[in-house]
């Protein structure tokens, strides 16, 4: 109980200077297709909620993602990815993240408590191939997230100013370990999806690391819409058995009108 209790005093100083582009009430749905050799499948869905909720006497957003592989195609590569995280609403540091996945028979259930007064997080990590693990993991920049919370932290990026192949540095907890990624801008492009619906978008790489589903390296692209919203319409990745593909199917709750959508 001690390890909660040392979290609830969060240290001023924030990463991003405010959330302008989600709010509680948001929902947003996927479609996901998987490629082997030439052929594209829609085989998956992901969904991503912002739902309010009180950690330790704070007001926080409760990040709760859930991906599934549809079941006429688990027999293919089974996967059921649940996050959780919560999002401090007045700093935006992480408090708390619980991932538990399913990929193809491997299972990771990773929790992380993050203690900002002492910049340190304290990780629970268990997986197929290894029992739970407890380790105390010292914070080495103010800009360290959980994978989900990441997510959101580059929807607020300001890439005003970058020229094209800029960096962005950030930090990521992942197992038990803190990676030195980046995300990478890749300038202003038009995409339309394969329903028809046209966006101006910001396009961005990042720094994977490898795990059980994808490959390591600059392999993750992402396409958010250019405006106050950054809503991701579409998401291309490198996987251990071959590509995989997010296309926007819903996005509801926005905290801004739209302002990127052609049609």
């Amino acid at each position: 109980m001690y390890i909660l209790a040392a979290t609830w005093s969060v240290a001023s100083g924030q990463c991003f200077k405010n959330n302008y582009t989600f709010a509680e009430g948001e929902e947003i749905t996927y479609t996901v297709a998987y490629n082997w050799g030439f052929i594209w499948i829609d085989a998956g869905w992901v969904e991503f909620k912002v739902k309010p909720a009180t950690y330790i006497n704070r007001n926080v957003y409760h990040l709760d993602a859930f991906g599934s592989t549809f079941k006429s195609y688990d027999w293919l590569f089974k996967v059921r990815d649940h996050y959780q995280s919560y999002l401090d609403k007045e700093t935006l540091l992480p408090l708390w993240h619980h991932r538990k996945n399913y990929e193809g028979g491997y299972e990771v259930d990773d929790k992380y408590v993050f203690d900002w007064r002492n910049n340190r997080v304290f990780a629970y990590t268990k997986n197929s191939n290894q029992a739970l693990r407890k380790d105390t993991v010292a914070l080495p920049n103010r800009c360290t997230f959980d994978l989900q919370t990441l997510i959101y932290y580059a929807r607020n990026l300001d890439f005003s100013g970058l020229e094209l192949n800029d960096t962005i540095p950030v930090y990521a907890i992942i197992d038990y370990n803190i990676y030195n990624l980046y995300i990478r801008y890749g300038g202003k492009e038009t995409i339309t999806l394969h329903n028809g619906a046209s966006y101006r978008c910001i396009k961005f790489s990042a720094l994977l690391v490898e795990g059980t589903m994808f490959k390591g390296g600059e392999d993750l692209i992402v396409w958010v819409t250019d405006d106050k919203n950054r809503v991701p319409v579409l998401i291309d990745a490198k996987i251990l058995v071959g590509s995989v593909k997010a296309y926007l199917k819903e996005a509801k709750g926005l905290r801004n009108p739209w302002g990127a959508r052609l049609n």
